[in-house]
């Protein structure tokens, strides 16, 4: 599992620019394989719940737009790729774009198979364009590493280029609520910049490496009604107002699993 931990020299290539995403590494073959193994991870470490599936289309392209937790790890990513894949089948391509350091590091080939590519900013608009459905994050890495008090906050952040997307390749946008995921780990905040946490096994790390382990919290995903932009706001609806809304409905549903859940980490 991927965490944070103390940033080392030579760890400047994780800011640098990523190359191009290349969308033709998803391989479905490597995906079925590993799917059973996937499943008893996420049933019986993160006792994960993906609810809402069959609000889903059962065809055709959909955005699914998603609130980030549980820093550079995000579990529930993964879990959330294994649904979709085991539920419509390994055929139907789902691509993932996050904005995590993960894929910066050659042993993330296995993600990139997986179908998480890299974050360009025109790489949700690329994936588009080749037919498959797309998992975004809007709220990127400020979203995922967010204090762990305010697990029950969605941040989508400002921008709107999701919606763009939306709009100009005339697919149903699909909200994706999850929650747990900030309490794999007790998240501190920030320091210069930099996600300061408090991980297993090293304590208190700050930058984002590999060899930490997520605290084994119960993860689960709401997967909210496809929202058809054009039939619900019109032909030229104002992005940031797109934004507002489907951030509002993902809070409000946040909003409800946290108050279902007993207490951190148990669910």
């Amino acid at each position: 599992m991927i965490g944070l931990l103390r940033q080392l020299p030579g760890t400047s290539r994780l800011d640098r620019p990523e190359p191009r995403p290349d969308l033709d590494e998803r391989d479905p073959d490597f995906i079925r394989e590993r799917l059973p193994g996937l499943w008893l991870l996420s049933s019986l470490y993160f006792r994960g719940d993906v609810r809402g599936l069959g609000n889903i289309p059962d065809h055709g392209q959909v955005l699914l737009v998603g609130n980030h937790s549980g820093g550079v790890a995000t579990p529930d990513t993964v879990m959330l790729m294994a649904a979709f894949s085991s539920y419509f089948g390994v055929e139907r391509p789902l691509l993932a774009v996050t904005r995590t350091a993960p894929l910066a590091w050659p042993p993330s080939g296995w993600l990139r198979r997986f179908g998480i590519v890299r974050p360009t900013p025109d790489a949700a608009d690329l994936a588009l364009r080749t037919g498959a459905s797309v998992l975004v994050y809007p709220g990127g890495e400020r979203e995922a590493h967010r204090p762990s008090w305010r697990r029950g906050v969605v941040d989508l952040g400002d921008d709107t280029a999701w919606v763009q997307h939306a709009l100009r390749h005339r697919v149903p946008i699909v909200p994706v609520v999850a929650a747990g995921g900030q309490e794999t780990a007790l998240f501190l905040g920030r320091r210069r910049g930099m996600p300061v946490a408090l991980t297993l096994p090293w304590g208190i790390g700050v930058g984002a490496l590999a060899g930490t382990v997520p605290l084994p919290a119960k993860l689960t995903i709401e997967v909210l009604h496809p929202i058809d932009l054009v039939e619900r706001y019109g032909e030229d609806p104002d992005p940031e107002a797109v934004r507002d809304d489907v951030a509002a409905e993902m809070q409000r549903t946040l909003t409800a699993m946290q108050r279902a859940r007993r207490l951190p980490v148990v669910g």
